[in-house]
């Protein structure tokens, strides 16, 4: 008697994928705040007008308004380079190297007295470190100023600070940007950059970070990747939720 034949038909072998995502892999949602300093947080450009026209005259020079408006948002090293430039002094490293010691101490003791809070900017801070979002400072100011600074600042409210002296070109070059980002652990189109200058501008949008402009006593272009507010003032959480949603989704826009 013959056996019946039992024929197995294929298995078909189903594989299922999973994307593992970590938290701040999510499209299209803010995941962190970067600070400019000066101008932006604390209006500290004053304190710049008055130890800048110190510096001309222990040079022996007059601080003009066109070169001062130039020199806003800077590095040291290019702030100074222009002051020479502008005098016509011999660009001596040496020489150069102690206006910057002599520019940062006398600006330092004008720290110390204390900084004047640039509207609103204390009461985001304090609104965004409640809802635990990560925040960084971004500089151009070298670390010892700027620490000075975040004596009457706070240094709580930042998971990281970034100075003009930490990294190998500072701003306009966008390396204190993405070094900002890599101490958060984000790529920086997920963070939105607050500034208020020509030059921290551009640092931030070519780090990639879209930006919130708040112009402080130099007027900032208009451009893509950026939107335009007069001061932080009444400006909240959600308020930087949605121009970071309307900056990557749609472009510029300006209020």
């Amino acid at each position: 008697m013959r056996r019946p034949i039992f024929r197995v038909a294929p298995v078909t072998r189903i594989v299922t994928i999973f994307t593992v995502r970590r938290t701040h892999d999510r499209i299209g949602v803010m995941q962190a705040v970067l600070f400019d300093m000066d101008g932006t947080l604390v209006d500290s450009e004053k304190l710049w007008d008055i130890s800048l026209a110190a510096l001309y005259k222990e040079l022996g020079g007059r601080l003009t308004p066109e070169v001062r408006a130039s020199l806003v948002g800077g590095s040291a090293e290019d702030t100074i380079h222009t002051v020479y430039t502008d005098l016509g002094l011999e660009l001596d490293p040496v020489s150069m190297e102690e206006s910057i010691r002599w520019l940062h101490d006398y600006t330092g003791k004008l720290f110390d007295a204390g900084l004047p809070w640039c509207d609103g900017a204390q009461e985001l801070l304090e609104a965004l470190s409640a809802e635990g979002t990560p925040l960084a400072l971004v500089t151009n100011t070298q670390r010892a100023l700027a620490d000075r600074a975040l004596n009457s600042i706070g240094h709580q409210y930042f998971s990281a600070t970034v100075c003009g002296d930490e990294v190998p070109r500072g701003k306009p070059a966008p390396d204190a940007y993405l070094r900002a980002a890599a101490l958060l652990d984000l790529p920086p189109d997920l963070c939105l950059a607050i500034e208020d200058s020509v030059t921290g501008t551009a640092a931030a949008e070519r780090a990639g970070c879209p930006v919130l402009v708040v112009p402080n006593d130099v007027a900032v272009p208009m451009g893509p990747g950026r939107r335009h507010v007069h001061s932080l003032a009444n400006v909240d959480v959600a308020d930087l939720r949605r121009v970071y949603a309307e900056l990557t989704q749609f472009g510029e826009r300006t209020a």
